[in-house]
């Protein structure tokens, strides 16, 4: 019975405490369990999220997400940004527009380049393969 223990500042002299809970008193052979650990609350630190996890089958049993501040303050501020946006994408989409008007003339000019560089090089005939060597 080393897990009680006698106290001698209770009024009766056969009163013990737990030693898992001293301040409940018992008498005798009861004995009182243990507390049950509660499941605690974890932070998650990638979301902020509050996770709910069981002590005893160690798995997230609850999951609260975190509370998102809102993006734009007032409806004003959100149509200002939706009109920067439009614009941004208009810019790009004429950018876009540009390349393509000239990616014909860029493409002509690559092939008469290597034309060019293969009418230089007289053709050698067939090639040495790796293979062919050993």
């Amino acid at each position: 019975m080393g897990d009680v223990e006698s106290v001698s500042h209770f009024p009766y002299p056969d009163q013990t405490v737990s030693r898992f809970s001293p301040a409940i008193p018992i008498c005798g052979m009861i004995r009182t369990m243990p507390k049950k650990v509660p499941n605690f609350e974890v932070l998650c630190p990638c979301c902020s999220a509050t996770l709910k996890v069981d002590v005893e089958t160690r798995a997230v049993i609850a999951h609260t997400p975190a509370v998102k501040p809102k993006t734009f303050a007032d409806m004003e501020a959100a149509a200002k940004a939706m009109r920067e946006q439009d614009t941004r994408r208009e810019s790009i989409f004429q950018q876009s527009v540009e390349a393509q008007k000239h990616a014909s003339d860029l493409l002509e000019k690559k092939f008469q380049e290597a034309l060019k560089k293969a009418k230089e090089s007289p053709d050698t005939g067939k090639p040495i393969r790796d293979f062919d060597l050993d």
